[in-house]
């Protein structure tokens, strides 16, 4: 029997560029204090920073809480085709 997964609404609260809640995220593809990059329901998402950490992840309800110091969020269009691919290649294609 095939899984469903379920697409939650994309929704983005940020507080003071200090903490945030994720919401329609698919994946995490990778952290680090510096960079976090999120596979949500609308494409890639870069969060880059200082000091970032992971401190909620609920992938059953798309959920991220992280924190730190927050100073950009980049989105990257990505089709679920392309999944094939390397990651940099769907981030700069």
């Amino acid at each position: 029997m095939e899984e469903k997964q379920t697409i939650h609404a994309h929704k983005i609260l940020l507080n003071n560029r200090q903490t945030g809640t994720f919401q329609g995220v698919v994946d995490v593809l990778s952290f680090d204090v510096n960079e976090i990059l999120l596979e949500t329901a609308l494409g890639m998402l870069l969060i880059k920073g200082k000091d970032l950490h992971v401190n909620r992840l609920s992938l059953e309800k798309g959920e991220v809480d992280i924190a730190g110091k927050i100073d950009a969020l980049n989105y990257s269009d990505v089709s679920h085709e392309n999944k094939g691919t390397s990651l940099l290649g769907r981030l700069f294609r």
